[in-house]
Order: C-alpha cells, then sequence, then structure tokens
C-alpha cells in the first residue's frame, strides 16, 4: 500500500473512532436528563478540547483532525446543557 494511500486510510479510521468515543457522551447526557448523574467536568473539557483541536485542524487544513473533533464540540456542549436542565 502506498504512503498516501495508508494516510487516507488511517485518517478516515482515526475519524470514525474519534466519532464513537464522542458518541459516549449521549450516554452521560441521559443520565443527566434522568437526573441519575449529573457530570459535567468531562463534556466541558471535551467540547474545549475539541474546540482547540479543530482550530488547529481548520488553519493547517487537516480535514481528517477536523472531523474527527468537530463532533466532540456539538456532542460536549449537549451534555453540557444537559447537566443543568433541571
Amino acid at each position: 500500500m502506498e504512503n498516501d494511500k495508508l494516510t487516507h486510510v488511517l485518517g478516515i479510521v482515526g475519524t470514525v473512532i474519534a466519532v464513537l468515543m464522542f458518541v459516549s457522551l449521549l450516554e452521560i447526557a441521559r443520565n443527566n436528563i434522568f437526573g441519575n448523574t449529573n457530570i459535567v467536568i468531562q463534556p466541558i473539557v471535551t467540547t474545549v478540547n475539541c474546540t482547540v483541536w479543530s482550530l488547529y485542524a481548520h488553519l493547517k487544513k487537516e480535514r481528517y483532525v477536523f472531523w474527527a473533533n468537530f463532533p466532540g464540540i456539538i456532542l460536549g456542549l449537549f451534555t453540557v446543557i444537559t447537566a443543568f436542565m433541571r
């Protein structure tokens, strides 16, 4: 496999894994909504981290890094909001 193709495949795999990791925030949000927990630190840190990496990726034109982190901003913010819904 040539280097460009390998880089492309690794970029896609890394992006999919990162998105799956951020989807796990939905479980925290669900628990927040039903009052089973009130976790707020982890989604705040996730949101800040993903925002920084997305800005970096946008400036460097790194599409895999951008798309691996952008969902974390949205899901992180959603999860933070659910912590304060009660």
